[in-house]
């Protein structure tokens, strides 16, 4: 028998597999490929151990936590960030902030809000 698929702790797992699947779409050139093959085998296991439910919409929250990661790095942006020490000065092109945080509140609030309208009903 499988557990309801429209629990918190089925919430939180498609959370940190939106997470996942996001890391590795941004990280593709990299170490992408093998973070989405784990995000895959993370999706079959909650979709072994949970039913179909609300709560896969936990896959949009998650996808927040990368780009407002992402937001946070360049969060000096945008245009050319210098960072100087004793010994040495470097100089980087950083992208507007404000886009990454705005796609990261609008994915975490639809996620919340598919889970909590069905949570409601």
């Amino acid at each position: 028998m499988k557990a309801d698929g429209d629990s918190f702790r089925a919430f939180l797992g498609w959370c940190v597999a939106g997470a996942g699947g996001c890391f590795g779409v941004l990280s593709l050139l990299s170490v992408g490929p093998f973070v989405l093959l784990g995000t895959l085998f993370l999706c079959a296991w909650l979709l072994w151990v949970f039913d179909f439910g609300w709560a896969m919409g936990g896959l949009l929250s998650g996808a927040a936590l990368p780009l407002l990661y992402l937001a946070w790095l360049n969060r000096d942006g945008p245009g050319e960030v210098c960072t100087t020490t004793p010994t040495s000065q470097s100089c980087g092109e950083q992208s507007n902030p404000w886009f990454l945080l705005v796609a990261a509140f609008v994915l975490m609030v639809a996620g919340i809000a598919v889970f909590a309208r069905r949570r409601r009903g």
